[in-house]
């Protein structure tokens, strides 16, 4: 640690990393959002009140505890922050794991490390494991929602800048599957692109020969829009703020020839109506736009466990 502040260190643990590799979430990208969230906690300066309180020293042990039922999304997230903010080593007991259904009490994780490098990772370790907690409980209501229908419930593109992986990787944990993660890695027509293009044909078609290899969604306002766009040679069609019964006739109409998404006016109590009109996909921004948190503690205790 110097003057000017903490040095972050620039791995983590085997551990931490495989299981942030087996959630599909890459360690360089967690360890940039980590350690500028740290940073940002710190204004360059040092925990203060944990320096002056506790000393250098000290060693303590830290239970992530449930304080609500839930999704549980987060844990080697949580774990990574603590290991960055800590200068040693973290002895780290998992005790659930990503995607669990927990119960208000349930202990998550222990950790045991320097006392100030518990105190100063808290806070971020918590903003980032409630919020994806929060992404993941909000999911599994979705998903159970429409269980049984053959839907699936999906995310958008309505994230919070910076943390859209990780935020995605919520979703999962919930049951719900990922929509596109970028702009590149699939096309989405969408209104405005119509009216740029002159209509819903004319944009597919370019998209298409544009970037030939591209899977490409086409946004629909009505029946005759999503009958237009598969006709033209779309793979998914998305039915914007339709009536349940146009979805129905969408569904008749396009016969299986393309997938075809719910989209707008989507609310938990008409979920499952929705889904059985025999769409694919309900996309729900709500998910990762407008999820409370999980509330979740860290409390310390001290010494080893």
């Amino acid at each position: 640690m110097t003057a000017a502040g903490p040095e972050f260190p620039a791995s983590l643990t085997d551990d931490t990393a495989a299981r942030l590799a087996a959630a599909g979430l890459a360690t360089t990208y967690v360890l940039d959002v980590v350690t500028r969230a740290l940073e940002e906690d710190l204004d360059g300066g040092v925990d203060v009140t944990s320096v002056a309180t506790v000393p250098f020293d000290q060693e303590s042990t830290a239970d992530l505890v449930a304080r609500a039922d839930g999704v549980v999304a987060g844990l080697p997230v949580a774990a990574a922050v603590f290991e960055v903010a800590t200068d040693d080593a973290v002895e780290i007991t998992w005790l659930a794991e990503d995607g669990a259904q927990v119960r208000r009490g349930d202990v998550l994780m222990s950790l045991t490390a320097a006392t100030r490098g518990l105190l100063t990772g808290e806070r971020t370790a918590l903003n980032l494991l409630c919020r994806m907690s929060g992404i993941a409980t909000l999911t599994r209501a979705w998903a159970d929602a429409v269980e049984g229908t053959g839907a699936a419930v999906r995310d958008t593109r309505k994230t919070t800048p910076g943390l859209r992986a990780l935020e995605k990787y919520a979703v999962r944990c919930g049951g719900g599957v990922n929509h596109r993660m970028s702009l590149s890695d699939a096309a989405m027509v969408k209104d405005n692109h119509v009216v740029a293009a002159g209509g819903v044909a004319e944009a597919f078609r370019a998209v298409r020969e544009a970037f030939p290899e591209v899977p490409v969604e086409v946004e629909g306002d009505t029946v005759d829009d999503a009958v237009e766009a598969v006709e033209a040679g779309a793979d998914l069609v998305l039915l914007d703020n339709m009536p349940v019964a146009d979805m129905r006739r969408a569904v008749e109409q396009v016969a299986g020839r393309a997938r075809l998404e719910a989209s707008g006016g989507l609310r938990l109590d008409n979920a499952r109506e929705v889904a059985e009109t025999g769409v694919d996909y309900l996309a729900v921004g709500a998910l990762t736009h407008s999820a409370p948190i999980l509330d979740i503690a860290c409390d310390l205790r001290e010494g080893p466990s």
